[in-house]
């Protein structure tokens, strides 16, 4: 019996001309976007490792595209990053910010909550028990003196489980992908907008309902775009609420400060705005939060190149993977059009500071 072959090392140097389209890249586009990589690494435990390179950014002309490229190609060493099967290749999806209508009461259409967190939802912290399990943390509730699972989506729906309301929407699909995407903004009958943005999870893993339709043979495997998905629901209306009960997880709202400017984009797990088209949701434990990462893909259906040099500063319930990303295409319905078409091949290069990179 032939042995299993040890994991591929997840980060492994590269050069610069191994990043197809690096040198043609537009890259003051991505300048804004690593400047609030460093505000958001700041005073975080591995900010000793990036301040040099933060800081030698205050010197460089963000305006002049070939000072950039050159900066980055001195502060930084590229990584490509591998799957632990030895393959470089990963599946890239897009996410974007959604418009709701809603209100602060419910009534007329507006009879879906948006769900702040629940005083019951606890929060644990297993590296705080054992320190192997670092970033790793489970979510429940208690009963009596045990710790159990937190309530799935349908017992949080059909039950009405105690969570605060912070608004109500006037669309159960629209809601439904506002959780996918975890922000979002939602337009009062006043013409107020107010943002939202993710405060937590039930802990329940996430499902894909797309994948759930294929296999009814409700929809063909390319017809379960965010698209198709929400067509079938409007043309099957007294399935819906089995459907997106299949998904156990739920994500619970807080209000974002009006400091988030309405030309901002929202924050990201780093804490600090999204850049549309310049920002990646990444999985944490393998691509830095607040890294540099250059992008080779393919726009959304189709086979024209998109590489670009982009700044991993989210995350995401399904982000999971060491070549898997979700690529942030902005706000309103001409960027959920893009995102709800993505799902390309792709691959990743990390970029890192000198003691940063991978031992």
């Amino acid at each position: 019996m032939t042995p299993a072959l040890p994991p591929a090392k997840p980060l492994q140097a590269a050069r610069w001309e191994d990043l197809p389209g690096w040198a043609e890249d537009n890259h003051v586009a991505a300048w804004p976007a690593f400047e609030q990589s460093c505000r958001g690494m700041a005073g975080k435990p591995y900010w000793p490792l990036w301040r040099p390179a933060c800081e030698a950014a205050k010197r460089v002309d963000g305006r002049d595209s070939m000072a950039v490229r050159r900066f980055f190609e001195a502060e930084f060493s590229p990584f490509l990053a591998v799957n632990p099967d030895g393959n470089s290749e990963g599946l890239i999806t897009g996410y974007y910010e959604p418009l709701l209508l809603g209100s602060r009461v419910r009534g007329g259409p507006s009879q879906y909550p948006v769900h702040g967190v629940p005083k019951d939802l606890l929060t644990i912290e297993l590296a705080d028990v054992i320190p192997e399990l670092k970033n790793k943390r489970v979510r429940g509730r208690l009963v009596g003196n045990k710790v159990v699972p937190y309530y799935s989506r349908g017992e949080i729906i059909e039950r009405d489980r105690p969570a605060p309301v912070l608004l109500w929407v006037d669309d159960a699909v629209e809601l439904f992908f506002l959780q996918i995407q975890g922000s979002g903004r939602v337009k009062l009958p006043s013409g107020e907008m107010v943002r939202v943005g993710y405060a937590d999870q039930n802990g329940h893993p996430y499902q894909s309902v797309g994948r759930v339709l294929i296999e009814r043979g409700e929809l063909k495997s390319g017809e379960a775009s965010m698209q198709g998905i929400q067509a079938w629901a409007r043309a099957n209306p007294h399935k819906l609420d089995e459907l997106l009960n299949t998904n156990p997880s739920y994500v619970f709202f807080r209000e974002l400060p009006s400091k988030f400017g309405p030309d901002a984009g929202p924050p990201g797990a780093l804490g600090v705005p999204l850049v549309a088209e310049r920002t990646i949701a990444v999985d944490p434990r393998t691509t830095p939060l607040g890294a540099p990462v250059f992008l080779s893909t393919t726009r959304p259906n189709s086979a024209e190149p998109m590489r670009r040099l982009v700044m991993a500063q989210d995350t995401g319930g399904a982000i999971k993977g060491v070549v898997r990303a979700d690529f942030f295409w902005g706000f309103g319905a001409e960027a959920g059009a893009e995102a709800g078409r993505m799902k390309q091949s792709g691959q990743m290069w990390v970029l890192l500071p000198p003691g940063a990179a991978p031992r």
